[in-house]
């Protein structure tokens, strides 16, 4: 029993110091685990180019996003990604007419049967091409207004659901030619698929329209509910910048607060949407 009570005595003066052994890692546990320490930090951006395709609200920041009417500017100054090039248009839509055609050059800044983003797609896919771009890893295509606003110019823009524009399901729709896609659900299928093609590593990220004076809040969100739909059937990011965003109708109508006429932003409304975006958006980053 004596040499019992000198055993037990003694375990119990080791014990701290034994669960400590047992409770710390041996330097060569994590020896062949690498992952976490190549990891880029949360908020390194700087292997990340990034193009923009859209309409008005978009082309106010100019194609190096470095205008301050422009949401995109904001965008880039928080996310500081190596690159950010705009091939937005003013006057584009998503819907295409019976009269699209392939139109690389035109920058007429209105409406118009070839100002839409399936020629900013071509426009982006020839400069990539030339060298002149480099290629992107994330695209953003912000557009809708114009697909809102101007119905009657674009007859065909509610013709086709969701599932209508997606009932093909084992294959992509890009051998069509571009003036038999005429809804905006096929025309939002169609570009990203095209863009898919062309840069199948990018992400590609959808913005809604923002509300506008100009236009009723039931066709914008009408539209963004249709573009939110094509998001889920195409597993692309979204952002709601319908009621996200700092434009309500009412108050710009009553008195611009966040845009210059009603409908574009002016640099307080830019700003804010901007960083709301990169907030957003780097969420969601696969990189």
């Amino acid at each position: 029993m004596h040499y019992l009570h000198i055993l037990l005595t003694l375990f119990a003066l080791h014990l701290p110091q034994m669960a400590k052994a047992l409770l710390t890692p041996s330097p060569m546990a994590y020896s062949d685990c690498h992952v976490v320490d190549s990891l880029p930090a949360i908020n390194d951006y700087s292997n990340l180019h990034v193009v923009l395709l859209g309409d008005s609200e978009t082309a106010i920041g100019g194609d190096q996003c470095d205008h301050p009417l422009g949401w995109n500017k904001w965008f880039a100054e928080a996310l500081q990604p190596a690159s950010c090039r705009s091939y937005a248009r003013s006057g584009a839509t998503w819907t295409n007419t019976i009269r699209t055609k392939l139109n690389r050059e035109e920058n007429i800044g209105i409406l118009g049967d070839d100002n839409v983003i399936y020629n900013q797609v071509e426009r982006l896919k020839t400069a990539v091409k030339t060298g002149e771009q480099v290629t992107p890893n994330l695209i953003i295509i912000a557009a809708g207004t114009n697909d809102a606003w101007f119905q009657k110019r674009r007859p065909g823009v509610f013709d086709k659901s969701a599932a209508q524009a997606f009932s093909i399901q084992d294959r992509f729709i890009t051998d069509r030619k571009v003036n038999t896609i005429t809804s905006l659900t096929e025309s939002i299928r169609y570009n990203c698929e095209l863009l898919m093609q062309a840069f199948p590593d990018a992400q590609i990220i959808l913005l809604t329209p923002m509300q506008a004076a100009a236009v009723s809040t039931t066709e914008i969100l009408r539209t963004a509910d249709t573009i939110a739909e094509c998001a889920k059937w195409l597993s692309v990011g979204l952002v709601r910048m319908d009621g996200g965003s700092s434009l309500y109708r009412p108050r710009e109508k009553a008195k611009n607060k966040f845009t210059y006429d009603g409908t574009h932003t002016n640099e307080a409304g830019a700003r804010r949407n901007g960083r709301y975006v990169a907030r957003q958006v780097a969420a969601m980053l696969y990189f």
